[in-house]
């Protein structure tokens, strides 16, 4: 029981950070901020593939907010 609320008390600020990552990212494309929109992105996908890397979210999932988020930021550009 307290390996289990443990692991889910970690997943849960992995998958906060995540969300925080995401809204950065979109914060930094709706300002028209391109240079920060990349870095914001790199931080993204770092933080997406090390999530599914671990198991906190499926990798197929990962990808797929990787591909969208990377479509938002060919289209800034």
């Amino acid at each position: 029981m307290r390996n289990s609320e443990r692991k889910h008390n970690d997943n849960k600020s992995i998958k906060s950070r995540l969300k925080t990552l995401e809204k950065n990212f979109l914060a930094s494309l709706k300002a028209g901020k391109k240079e920060d929109a990349v870095v914001a992105f790199r931080a993204a996908s770092s933080g997406f593939d090390k999530a599914a890397k671990t198991g906190v979210i499926h990798c197929a999932t990962a990808s797929r907010k990787k591909s969208r988020l990377g479509t938002r930021l060919a289209a800034l550009k």
